[in-house]
Formats: structure tokens, C-alpha cells, sequence
């Protein structure tokens, strides 16, 4: 039997976040019945009122209250029941890292074991959640056996792919991206395969030879960003040591079509590239004796995630360097998000900046359209008001919302710094020196020109000192002669 076969046929999509509803939003515009699952009673009641709790998502609101008014999306926060009735299950559960950087499942176990108490014989189960390799073979298919009685490849159909959306932009990556997918075997695969050709408008799949394979793919493509933006960060800080501009170097060296260095900026937030390549990394630790005996895996990687963090120090030093101490100083950071124009904290670079800036003595406000102040308060920071605008001495960009392309630098008289950390206010660079204010970047070589001409001035004093010198060495020599 194939998934095609399944009908009517009805989808569970367990775990409603900014992921899940708007996959379950695409399902149903193909067809399918579909019940979303979600252990927030208020998120169950939202859309089942034809109301989005995300809100980023263009075009999400208005296809929630159609699907629900025309029956083809509800929600429960009883997956247990939604999954007898289903004969697909989508999970999109989170799996968040603790203190120690290592992957916290009780979320997704929870879930994995609610679903096998509803998993009836020929149904399929897809997780779409970022896990590390071997967790839906090693992890989640034991689960889902011993909570059910069945047989995951035999009895159920089992099989990983990885979301590779973003916020903002998920329908339209839904409809670009090929999806991957593995199964725990090749019937696994097949099934998996035809569903998602029945719900998404490409037909582009990758199939990978087993779940391991589908997780790896997500990891690595995620982790490739962290080291090509930590690298961009690496050029960016010798950029700056050399009096060179980064940024156009960049540019230029991107022509060559081998070339596809990104952009340096003052760190990295969001649910997934601070988070996978831990995923990654425990792989590599799990692994007591290395295969080619040469040296311990995944060192690049490793080294990738410090610098990133490190951005956040260094973005205040280059603040340091333009301000002097930064002890009783105002400092305005311009967005609390992870990324500009969603409404996510995750991992934030935003704290790292704060906690710098607090270390230093400086006084701290943050302002983040997207938030209202009580909510940048909650978050842990001293929201700001107009009336303080005279009080700043630097503005450090931290997310380029659209809001902030249209910012009004007028009423900060005393601010003397803006460090344009996302690379977002090159256009408005000359507006914002004609106030008098020292626009900087990250890879700006400001740095590096700074000592160059503090260096030349130094040899230009010893030059004259030198002829000085000789001048006054000549003068005497003349007078012993006589």
C-alpha cells in the first residue's frame, strides 16, 4: 500500500509553532484533512477562532481563517486522538540545547510517545524536526515501537526530512527548495516520497539512503553557514587590522563564481545556526576512537561557533576604540530579535552585545519595533524611551528591521558612534556623518587606518627629531673646528 492510497486522507501535524502551522496551511491547500496538534491550549484556540498566532508569515492569517471556515484545519492539544484518525503524522517539534550546548529531547519525547499511543498499522510518521544523526533510528523508532506494539518499517512507515524553511519566507521556500527525505527503509522511503509530492508544489525530492543520511544533510548545510560567516568575520577582523575594507573585498572576490564568502556582522542568533552544529559536534564526541586515526573530527566547525559568539565582544571594543572607556556611557542597541523583521528572540546577539556593554560600565537600552517595551523589559533589558535620546553616546545596530531604514538620527545629539553591525546603513552613511556622527562597521579598517597614521605621525616625529639631531651635531662639530 502506498500513501496515495489513503483516502480520505487526513495528515496530524504535531506542534503548531512558526514552523508547523504554516505547513499545515500547505497541506490542506493540497487536499488533505488536517489536524494540528499542539500541547499550548491557546495556540488550539487561536486556530480553531480562524486566528494565526504567527504572525510574520505573509499571507498566513487569511489562509488559517479560510481553511478553518471551509473545515479543512482544526486543532487539539489531544494528539494521542488526532493520530488515531490520521493516517500521516508530521512532527515539527522542537529540540533546544541546555547550558552545555547538548541537545535537550524531552519535548519531541513527549510528543514521540503520544503519538505511538494513537499510531495505527499503515500510517506514516514523518519528523521534520533538526535532530542529531542516528536520533530517528536510535531514538524515536524504539519509542514509537515499544509505546505502540508496532513495527516501525513493517507495521508503520518511518522516515526523516528535515525542514529547510525560513521565517517569512516558508511558502515561498516550500515551492523553491527540493525536499530531502530517508526512510528507516526503502518502503519508508517510497511512502515519504509520495506524500510530500502530493502536498508540496515541487517535485523535486532527494532521496537519501537512510534517516542518518536525511539528518546529516540539515546539520551540514547549517553548519556551512556558521563557518562561512565565521570566516567572513575572520576577514573582516584582518580588514580592519590592515586599514582595508572588507566589504568591497568581499564583493569583489564574489565575482568568481567559486567564491561565496558571507557577510561579517556582530554574531549569529536564531533557533538554528547557533544550535545545529552542536548537534554535529556531539556526533563527533560519541565517536571514542576516530576512524583514520588522524586527528579529533569536526575542529573547523568547533573553532566557528567561538568566533561567532566572539563577534558581540569584539563589536564593543570597536566601540571602546571610538569612545574611549565605556564606563558610565549610554548605548543604544537598535533591535532585540535574532534577525531582522521576525519576532524572535532565539539565541539573540543582542545579549551577547548587553552583557559586553554591562562588563564595560555602560548603560544599556534597547529598542526593538517589533516588541513592545514591556516585552524588551521581560527580556531582560532597559527599554527605550525618545526622551533618553539625547543621553546616547553610540547606537550599535543589531537587527536591520525595515522599520530602522528610516531611522531619524536628528534627535540624538550627543551620540558620537553608530556601529552598523548588519551592514544595513552603508546608503545613509553620508546622512549620518553630516550630523556629525562617526559612522562605523564591522571590517571597516578604521582600525587599522587609525594606527597606520598614528604610525606615520610617530616617524615623522623621529624624523624631525633625527635631523634635529644631526643639525644640532653638525652645528657643534663647526664650532670645535674654529
Amino acid at each position: 500500500m502506498s500513501i496515495t492510497a489513503l483516502s480520505p486522507a487526513t495528515v496530524a501535524i504535531v506542534g503548531l509553532g512558526k514552523i508547523g502551522l504554516p505547513l499545515a496551511v500547505q497541506y490542506a491547500r493540497h487536499g488533505w484533512h488536517v489536524i494540528g496538534c499542539d500541547v499550548n491550549p491557546h495556540v488550539v484556540e487561536q486556530i480553531n477562532a480562524g486566528r494565526s498566532h504567527v504572525q510574520e508569515e505573509p499571507g498566513l492569517e487569511e489562509a488559517v481563517a479560510k481553511l478553518v471556515q471551509e473545515g479543512r484545519l482544526r486543532a487539539t492539544s489531544d494528539t494521542t486522538a488526532a493520530v488515531r484518525q490520521a493516517r500521516a503524522v508530521v512532527v515539527i517539534v522542537p529540540v533546544l540545547i541546555d547550558a552545555a550546548h547538548r541537545a535537550n529531547f524531552t519535548a519531541l519525547d513527549a510528543a514521540t510517545r503520544a503519538i505511538a499511543r494513537g499510531l495505527q498499522p499503515e500510517t506514516l510518521v514523518l519528523y521534520e524536526t533538526t535532530l542529531p544523526v542516528g536520533t530517528t533510528a536510535h531514538r524515536l523508532a524504539p519509542l514509537l515501537e515499544s509505546e505502540s506494539g508496532l513495527q516501525a518499517g513493517s507495521d508503520f512507515w518511518l522516515a526523516y526530512s528535515p525542514e529547510r524553511v525560513s521565517s517569512g519566507t516558508i511558502f515561498r521556500d516550500l515551492r523553491l527548495y527540493p525536499k530531502v527525505v530517508g526512510g528507516i527503509n526503502l518502503a519508508s522511503t517510497e511512502v515519504a516520497a509520495a506524500f510530500y509530492r502530493s502536498v508540496l508544489d515541487t517535485s523535486d525530492i532527494i532521496v537519501m539512503p537512510s534517516t542518518d543520511d536525511a539528518e546529516f544533510v540539515k546539520l551540514i548545510e547549517t553548519t556551512y553557514r556558521d563557518v562561512n560567516i565565521a570566516l567572513a568575520n575572520e576577514f573582516a577582523r584582518f580588514a580592519d587590522a590592515h586599514g582595508l575594507d572588507v566589504q568591497a573585498a568581499i564583493a569583489a572576490a564574489n565575482s568568481q563564481p567559486y567564491s561565496h564568502i558571507h557577510t561579517p556582522s556582530v554574531g549569529v542568533g536564531g533557533h538554528c545556526i547557533p544550535v545545529y552544529p552542536y548537534f554535529l559536534l556531539a556526533g563527533a564526541e560519541e565517536v571514542s576512537e576516530q576512524v583514520d586515526g588522524f586527528a579529533p573530527l569536526l575542529q573547523l566547525p568547533r573553532q566557528a561557533r567561538a568566533i561567532n559568539d566572539s563577534m558581540a565582544t569584539y563589536a564593543v571594543r570597536r566601540l571602546e576604540m571610538a569612545l574611549g572607556s565605556l564606563d558610565g556611557q549610554t548605548i543604544l542597541i537598535l533591535g532585540i530579535a535574532y534577525r531582522g523583521d521576525v519576532r524572535e528572540l532565539a539565541f539573540s546577539s543582542a545579549v551577547l552585545l548587553r552583557l559586553a556593554l554591562e562588563q564595560r560600565g555602560a548603560r544599556v537600552l534597547a529598542d526593538d519595533p517589533l516588541f513592545s517595551p514591556e516585552e524588551i523589559q521581560a527580556a531582560g533589558y532597559t527599554p527605550f524611551s525618545p526622551s533618553e535620546a539625547a543621553t546616547v553616546s553610540a547606537i550599535l545596530l543589531q537587527a536591520a528591521h525595515t522599520a530602522y531604514g528610516s531611522f531619524d538620527f536628528r534627535p540624538f545629539s550627543s551620540c558620537q558612534v553608530v556601529l552598523d553591525g548588519r551592514q544595513a546603513w552603508h546608503r545613509q552613511r553620508s546622512a549620518i556623518e553630516a550630523l556629525g556622527i562617526r559612522y562605523l562597521t564591522i571590517g571597516d579598517g578604521s582600525p587599522g587606518r587609525t594606527k597606520q597614521r598614528q604610525l606615520a605621525a610617530s616617524r615623522r616625529c623621529e624624523a624631525t627629531a633625527s635631523r634635529q639631531e644631526t643639525t644640532a651635531t653638525t652645528h657643534h662639530h663647526s664650532e670645535s673646528a674654529l
